[in-house]
């Protein structure tokens, strides 16, 4: 992935790490975008990396990172539901 636009997602939607810091985890930058990210943003996103990659964004969620809107935005959108059912957030498991 192109490491400029991570810092420049970064910088926007990352705010307790530097971008320099947060392209570590490019995951982490693109489920934030997808979550709350402007159209800008999403589609330029989209754009550059396909829809395989925000697929296993979804997919590998941890908990806190999608609010439900943007979980089930982003399963339609992707066809990731089985038909109408949209799987529950991720949530933390205390052991």
């Amino acid at each position: 992935m192109d490491q400029e636009l991570l810092k420049r997602l970064a910088a926007k939607y990352i705010w307790w790490k530097t971008p320099e810091d947060a392209v570590a985890y490019p995951h982490r930058i693109m489920a934030q975008v997808m979550n709350m990210g402007d159209f800008d943003d999403v589609r330029e996103l989209t754009d550059a990396v396909g829809d395989d990659v925000l697929r296993e964004v979804v997919r590998s969620a941890e908990p806190g990172e999608f609010n439900w809107r943007s979980w089930c935005y982003w399963h339609c959108r992707l066809e990731l539901s089985d038909g109408d059912k949209i799987p529950p957030l991720p949530q933390r498991r205390l052991q």
